[in-house]
């Protein structure tokens, strides 16, 4: 800022030169003093100078609605959209978020630094405040193939780059709890910045160590017992609202005005169908405030405490000196934006986005390197009458490890619909080395064809489940010829398909064109007899290996109990 700009603030902070804009009888949601208060809220460029009798070179009359500071998730993966981060911005200004911590985790995995660099490049490109975190566990575990491996040596040449808020998600919590002298070298790399943390069920001096090794927050909460003795030992708990992982409502009963300030709302994970059918943190307010959670405490929780836990300057309250980074609705327990202000410029109104975004930056090429495909490669001889099972618990992203009489014919594991068992198995996509881990499956409840993504956390390979090893490889075909992507395929014939050009992870097209594709996605996999909700959100969480209690991966069924991989027969 210069000392001219920041003498014409001062200037217009008291009354002498006109404001930029000026919005007049509004009930401001101020965070700082945790009160609804009438006001006239002076801005001048993009700061707001002040409380008081402005007159400006545009006026609005907010007629006694609420002025609410804009929204900043604390946690997101914004690849789990389907979305360039352009394409984000345009979705969820709309819905009042300005800003947001991202986690370019999945992107590092499939291109390493290469991905981090294009988010970052993103990152300058959209209006929105976006802190980024440096991706801690790429692979997220040494029992899967990821695109990349990342060492703390490699994370420091970015730690002090701008726009970097610190480290990630360490999600390998037993490896930070035992010492290994790499995890804690990761940890430290966010030394004067924040260590995010991903520790599900920890507790007692096991999560004593995880705080002490430099961890400051945690997203991975499920009960409000787990959350209170994160936040009681120090730890700034994100209470997360993600289209897999709904936890808001139970953990909201811990949040008190006392403890607040030590609470963000986060979606971590939010697809393009759940952006366009309820929102984005608009949704999760309101979700708050149906829980119990004042309404200002629950804007508290969407704006200033994430700003202040992650150092964004200027951010997250309606007051003089800060940015002009709000939103106006008629109820604030609806949380509904009408007009959306970032940097006291107009970027959306009555939900349309109309602010000027440029386009992304070109992404790194090559997220398809796989080895020759045959019609044998999910062949598994039989070696036994009893076989592991991942079973699927609807609306989570745990599993549960069961067993189950193998179904076997000539000699061979195969699918058996009938019980609602299919075959499941994990490509590697990244470096051709023809690995194949192949399991079984139940709750996916396809009863014939197949389903195939290359979205599947977090090495990202390529995952496959269905009915028919026939139909298994079609599927795998049509995402690799897509460059990455969805596909259901039944009797031979892609029956759907979205691709998802940028890492096999993201779209270049527009949200609507997405959601649209994505309807049908859904659509086919229903007429396969899928009977979950989402049966590709399920099926991206079935290889990610630390979250309980059995998921595959390229190398086999993994037992996360024991944190190694098993056999399919017991």
């Amino acid at each position: 800022m210069g000392t001219s700009s920041f003498a014409e603030r001062v200037a217009a902070a008291r009354g002498d030169v006109p404001c930029d804009l000026v919005i007049r009888n509004a009930r401001v949601v101020n965070v700082l003093s945790g009160e609804i208060m009438p006001a006239t809220v002076g801005v001048y460029d993009g700061v707001i100078v002040g409380f008081g009798e402005y007159s400006g070179r545009e006026e609005i009359d907010a007629q006694g609605g609420f002025l609410v500071p804009g929204f900043i998730d604390a946690h997101i993966h914004v690849e789990s959209t389907l979305l360039t981060l352009a394409e984000f911005a345009r979705a969820v200004l709309p819905r009042g978020t300005v800003g947001a911590v991202i986690d370019p985790h999945e992107i590092a995995n499939v291109h390493g630094i290469a991905g981090i660099r294009y988010m970052l490049a993103c990152a300058r490109s959209v209006p929105l405040e976006i802190a980024v975190m440096l991706p801690s566990c790429v692979p997220a575990t040494p029992f899967e193939s990821a695109g990349a491996v990342l060492t703390a040596d490699d994370l420091v040449e970015l730690i002090n780059e701008p726009g970097v808020a610190g480290v990630g998600e360490l999600m390998n919590f037993p490896g930070v709890v035992s010492g290994d002298p790499e995890m804690l070298r990761r940890a430290a790399l966010a030394r004067g910045k924040i260590a995010d943390g991903h520790a599900p069920l920890l507790s007692g001096l096991a999560l004593n160590a995880y705080i002490v090794a430099g961890v400051g927050t945690d997203h991975e909460s499920t009960s409000a017992e787990e959350a209170r003795e994160k936040l009681r030992k120090g730890l700034h708990v994100h209470l997360r609202e993600g289209s897999a992982e709904r936890n808001l409502a139970e953990l909201a009963q811990i949040v008190t005005p006392a403890n607040a300030w030590n609470c963000s709302l986060a979606s971590d994970d939010r697809h393009p169908d759940f952006l366009v059918a309820h929102g984005h943190l608009d949704h999760s307010v309101r979700v708050a405030i149906a829980s119990g959670i004042p309404p200002v405490t629950a804007v508290q929780m969407a704006s200033i405490t994430t700003a202040r836990r992650y150092c964004l300057a200027h951010c997250g309250a309606i007051a003089p000196g800060y940015y002009a980074d709000f939103f106006l609705t008629d109820k604030l327990e609806e949380c509904r934006p009408e007009l959306c202000f970032r940097r006291g410029r107009l970027v959306a109104r009555e939900g349309v986005c109309v602010a000027d975004i440029a386009p992304s930056p070109p992404p790194p090429a090559g997220a398809m390197n796989l080895a020759p495909l045959d019609k044998g490669m999910f062949r598994v001889p039989a070696r036994g009458s009893t076989v592991r099972v991942i079973q699927v618990v609807p609306g989570q992203i745990v599993t549960r490890a069961v067993t189950a009489a193998a179904p076997v014919r000539e000699g061979v594991v195969v699918a058996d619909p009938g019980r609602d068992l299919l075959k499941i198995a994990v490509i590697e996509r990244h470096r051709a080395s023809g690995r194949v881990g192949v399991g079984l499956v139940r709750g996916l409840g396809l009863r014939r064809g197949a389903i195939a993504s290359t979205v599947a956390h977090d090495a990202h390979n390529i995952i496959v489940a269905g009915a028919d090893d026939r139909d298994m490889l079609s599927a795998v075909e049509a995402v690799a010829a897509a460059g990455g992507g969805f596909a259901v395929v039944e009797r031979g014939q892609v029956t759907a398909l979205l691709p998802l050009p940028i890492a096999g992870l993201m779209s270049d097209q527009p949200l609507a064109e997405v959601v649209r594709a994505q309807e049908r996605l859904l659509a086919a996999a229903r007429a396969l007899g899928a009977g979950v909700e989402n049966p590709f959100m399920t099926l991206s969480f079935l290889a990610l290996t630390p979250i309980p209690e059995l998921k595959i991966t390229d190398r086999g069924l993994f037992d996360v109990s024991t944190f190694q991989l098993t056999s399919l027969f017991v």
